[in-house]
C-alpha cells in the first residue's frame, strides 16, 4: 500500500508544473472578457426577465378568462 501523503505531494507537484504551462491572458484580455460576461449576463436577466413577465401575463389572462372575471 502506498503512502497516500506521497500521492498528495506527487500531485501537488504536477498541478503546479501544469499551471506553469497555461497561458494566462493579459490584464486587457481579462478585463474585456469580463466586460462580455457582465453584458452577456445582463442580456439573458433582461430575456428571462420578460420572458417571466410575459408568461405571467398570459397565465393570468387565461385563468381570468376561465374564472369569468
Amino acid at each position: 500500500m502506498t503512502n497516500p501523503i506521497s500521492k498528495i505531494r506527487q500531485f501537488y507537484k504536477e498541478t503546479v508544473v501544469e499551471l506553469k504551462k497555461a497561458s494566462w491572458p493579459t490584464r486587457a484580455e481579462l478585463y474585456s472578457s469580463i466586460i462580455v460576461v457582465f453584458v452577456a449576463i445582463g442580456l439573458l436577466g433582461a430575456y428571462v426577465a420578460l420572458a417571466d413577465f410575459s408568461i405571467y401575463n398570459v397565465v393570468d389572462l387565461l385563468t381570468g378568462l376561465v374564472k369569468g372575471k
